[in-house]
C-alpha cells in the first residue's frame, strides 16, 4: 500500500471577477477513487485546512455527471473531507509515496502563489517521490524548484490546460497568467492535443494531464509509478 497525498486549491472566487471557482469536481473524484480502489491510502489537504471548494461549474448532476463525481458526491466520508481537509502545513511530504494536484482555477489563485506549496512540492520531487498533476493544477509548478534551483518542469515532458481551452471557455482575460504560456516559459516541453481530448503523460516521476477528461488516465500514470 503507498501513501498518497492530494494537495487542492482553497481558492473560491475566479480573481477579481467575483466569479465562483474552486477546484474541479472530476479532476479530484476520478483519482481519489483510482488510489482507493488500488488499495492505497489518500490524504486530501489544503494550504491552512481551508475548506475545498467546488466549481459549480464542475457540480454536474445525472447523466451528465461523471460516475466518480457521482459516487464522491454519495459517500459521506469523501464530502466529509472537502469540509474539513488536512492542513499541507502540517503533513511531511516526504513520508509519502506520490503528490497529486487536481486543477480547478482555483489553483492559479493560491497554489501558484504559495511560498509553502512550492517548498512541500520541491521536497516531494526531491525526495523521489511521483508528483502529478492534471489541468489547471499544473499552476502550482509555477514556482517549484528541485534541489539545485532548477524548475521540475525543464526540460520535460508536460501537459495542463491549453490556451485554446482558456480561449474556448472565455477566462483568458480573467487568470493571473496562461497556463501553457508559463510551462513553456519555465523550459518545459508542452504538449498537447486538441481542446477536450484526455491526454495524460508522464517523464519520469513527473505526471501530467490537460483537462478534466484526462484525470482518469493521469491518476493509471500514478499508480503504474507506484
Amino acid at each position: 500500500m503507498a501513501r498518497i497525498l492530494i494537495l487542492s486549491t482553497a481558492a473560491d472566487v475566479l480573481g477579481d471577477t467575483g466569479n465562483p471557482t474552486g477546484v474541479w469536481y472530476e479532476e479530484l473524484a476520478s483519482p481519489y477513487y483510482a488510489f482507493l480502489d488500488a488499495g492505497h491510502d489518500v490524504t486530501l489537504v489544503t494550504l491552512g485546512g481551508q475548506p475545498v471548494p467546488i466549481d459549480p461549474n464542475s457540480d454536474v448532476t445525472g447523466d451528465d455527471a461523471p460516475a466518480s463525481v457521482t459516487r464522491f458526491r454519495a459517500d459521506a466520508a469523501a464530502t466529509a473531507l472537502l469540509k474539513a481537509p488536512g492542513r499541507l502545513e502540517d503533513e511531511d511530504v516526504t513520508a509519502y509515496d506520490a503528490l497529486y494536484i487536481p486543477g480547478g482555477h482555483g489553483a492559479m489563485f493560491d497554489l501558484a502563489e504559495s511560498a509553502l506549496a512550492a517548498k512541500a512540492i520541491g521536497a516531494a520531487w526531491d525526495s523521489g517521490k511521483v508528483v502529478a498533476s492534471v489541468c489547471h493544477g499544473p499552476a502550482a509548478f509555477k514556482n517549484v524548484v528541485d534541489a539545485n534551483g532548477v524548475s521540475i518542469v525543464k526540460g520535460r515532458k508536460v501537459t495542463a490546460f491549453t490556451n485554446s481551452e482558456e480561449d474556448a471557455v472565455g477566462l483568458t482575460e480573467a487568470v493571473p497568467f496562461l497556463l501553457e504560456t508559463m510551462l513553456r516559459e519555465l523550459g518545459a516541453t508542452f504538449e498537447g492535443v486538441a481542446d477536450w481530448q484526455p491526454y495524460a503523460i508522464s517523464d519520469g516521476r513527473l505526471v501530467t494531464g490537460q483537462n478534466p477528461a484526462s484525470s482518469e488516465g493521469a491518476a493509471q500514470k500514478v499508480l503504474t509509478l507506484l
